[in-house]
Parts: structure tokens; C-alpha cells; sequence
């Protein structure tokens, strides 16, 4: 008797154990729990952390996460406004903030996951679609012109005239496609934090001839500035001629100057040198009878002078030294 006792006891406490274990469960810090009976939820969610209660065996409980979750959508090819093909890689950060929502529209992490896919693909299709890829690509509508500093030391703004006007930049787009996203996620219980270009690229099949076209824009800029550098290579080697012209001819006339001056100078010397007597004046005739003796008279050199003359005064009497110098120096008298 005691031993069916014992029995029954032990058993109703394994079955009291049991039952006290499935009416108990913890909710941590970082989720909620709906609790459901036969599928159905039941009572208001439970967002505080500790040890609760519910009914054994006919309520379950639903975790569902209350922290800051990742959405990273897979790259996908977009036309933009100006027909460019693109490649859009998107992500975004939600939470759940009514689990109770959530868990009636979509039950677990992975229907939710699905659901942003679509919502925020189109959303991004859409955005893109409407604005040039100049504003998906650039950050804000900001945009300093370049700037050519010349050789003269002044400075030229580029031509901007070719460049597309930004109205928005690509914050503007994203906060676009956040606004109209968040909108439609949030009937899902979701609240959308934030979502952000991870990439933007063009389509593969664009890709080339984007890149051509990029490189023979940059080859026109490229032969601009050679062509303005050669041209500022000439017009200074021109100056450089006519600086040099002007120096020369400049430097000719002073030498030329002082050469006169030299001249003056010398012969008012000689003339005040020569000029103080008779025999100076004379003595002076006659060096530069010699003088012109040995610039006229050479190697077979004939002299025709007539004997008045006064550079034949000075050969009268003069006899030839040799044969050879007889024929050396002939003068003929007229």
C-alpha cells in the first residue's frame, strides 16, 4: 500500500513539476513575445524582460525581436531619367515597434524580410526613374567649379555651361525613397530607421561604352589644354625674339654712341696734339702718309699718280731695296 502511495506521489509531482514548467517563460531584454492560443493571439504583447506566466499546453509563445534590425537588398538593374542603365545596391534599418501588427500580417522575420524587398525595390525603381543620374551620383547639388591657373598668374573658371543643373542630390533621393517606404512598411507593424545607396553602378552591358565615352571626353579636354599650352609656348618664345631684337638693337646704338663719342674724343686730341706747330703739323701729314702707304700698296700693286700729288711727295727719291722689291712696287708716272 505504501508503495502505490509512493507511486501516485511521485507522480503527481513529476505531473505538478511539468505543469509549472510549461505555465513559465522568461522574456529577455532584447525581444517581445505575443502569446497565442490555438494560433490565436491572446491578451496585449509583452515587452518587459522577466519571468512570466501563461497556460500550459494550450498557449505558446511567439518571440519576436525588439532590436535595431538589417535589411540589405540585393543589386538590381534601374533605368534613370536620362536612360542610363544603372545598378542599384540598397540597405536599410528597421525595428519593430508593433509586434502585435507584425505578427498578425506577417508572422515571422523572413516574411518581413520578403515584404521590404518589394516594398523598398519598387520605391527605388521609382525614385530612380525620376531624376538623372547625375542626382542618384552626387551627394549634395553643391559643386565647386574647377579652376585653370594660367601661366600669366590670373585664373579661369572651366566651362560649366555643358554641366546638368542638380535641383536635389542624392541625400534628397534617398530620403525620398525613405518617406514613401515608410508609409507603406509601417501598416506591418515596422518602423523604417533609415535606408542608404551602398553602391551605385552602370549595367554591364553599358559599362564600355560609358567608359569610352568618359575617356574621349577627357582625351578633348586633355588636347585643349595642349593646344592652349602650345599656343602660350609660342607667344612666348615670340616674346622672347622681339625682347631679344629690341636688346641688341638697343645695345647697337649705345655701342655705336660711344664708338662716336670715342671718335670725337681722339680726333680732337690729335688735332690739339698736331695743332701747336708747324712741324707738328707736318710731322703728323707724314705718319699718315705712311699709314695709307701700308693700307694702299700691297703684294703687285700698281700705283698710277701724277707728281703734284700729295701722296707722291713723300716717295720721291725712294729706291727699291732688291729686284724683288723693284717688282713688288711699281709706280707709274703719268
Amino acid at each position: 500500500m505504501k508503495r502505490i502511495t509512493s507511486t501516485t506521489l511521485l507522480m503527481l509531482t513529476v505531473l505538478a513539476g511539468y505543469l509549472l514548467f510549461s505555465s513559465v517563460y522568461t522574456v529577455s531584454e532584447v525581444e517581445q513575445v505575443i502569446i497565442t492560443q490555438f494560433g490565436k493571439p491572446v491578451g496585449e504583447p509583452v515587452t518587459e524582460a522577466g519571468l512570466k506566466l501563461k497556460l500550459p499546453f494550450i498557449q505558446e509563445v511567439n518571440a519576436i525581436d525588439k532590436r535595431v534590425l538589417e535589411w540589405d537588398g540585393n543589386p538590381s538593374d534601374m533605368p534613370t531619367k536620362d536612360k542610363l542603365y544603372i545598378s542599384v545596391d540598397l540597405f536599410a534599418r528597421w525595428r519593430i515597434t508593433d509586434p502585435l501588427q507584425y505578427f498578425l500580417r506577417l508572422r515571422d522575420e523572413r516574411s518581413a524580410q520578403s515584404r521590404l524587398d518589394d516594398i523598398l525595390g519598387s520605391e527605388t525603381r521609382n525614385a530612380v526613374a525620376k531624376h538623372e543620374l547625375i542626382e542618384i551620383i552626387r551627394t549634395t547639388r553643391d559643386r565647386v567649379p574647377l579652376r585653370d591657373v594660367l601661366l600669366s598668374g590670373g585664373e579661369r573658371i572651366l566651362d560649366t555651361s555643358a554641366w546638368v543643373a542638380i535641383q536635389k542630390g542624392r541625400k534628397q533621393v534617398e530620403r525620398e525613397i525613405f518617406m514613401a517606404a515608410a508609409d507603406k512598411v509601417r501598416v506591418f507593424g515596422i518602423e523604417l530607421l533609415d535606408i542608404r545607396f551602398k553602391r551605385i553602378n552602370y549595367n554591364e552591358s553599358v559599362r564600355p561604352k560609358i567608359y569610352d565615352r568618359m575617356i574621349s571626353e577627357r582625351r578633348q579636354i586633355a588636347e585643349r589644354f595642349l593646344s592652349e599650352g602650345n599656343g602660350e609656348a609660342a607667344r612666348i618664345r615670340g616674346d622672347r625674339v622681339r625682347d631679344l631684337n629690341k636688346i641688341q638693337s638697343e645695345a647697337y646704338r649705345q655701342v655705336e654712341e660711344i664708338r662716336g663719342l670715342a671718335d670725337a674724343k681722339a680726333t680732337e686730341i690729335y688735332a690739339r696734339a698736331y695743332n701747336q706747330s708747324p712741324e707738328s703739323v707736318a710731322f703728323y701729314e707724314f705718319t699718315r702718309s705712311l699709314q695709307a702707304y701700308q693700307a694702299v700698296i700691297g703684294q703687285n700693286t700698281t700705283l698710277v699718280l701724277s707728281t703734284d700729288s700729295e701722296l707722291f711727295k713723300y716717295l720721291k727719291g725712294i729706291t727699291p731695296e732688291g729686284p724683288e722689291a723693284a717688282e713688288t712696287a711699281k709706280v707709274v708716272l703719268p
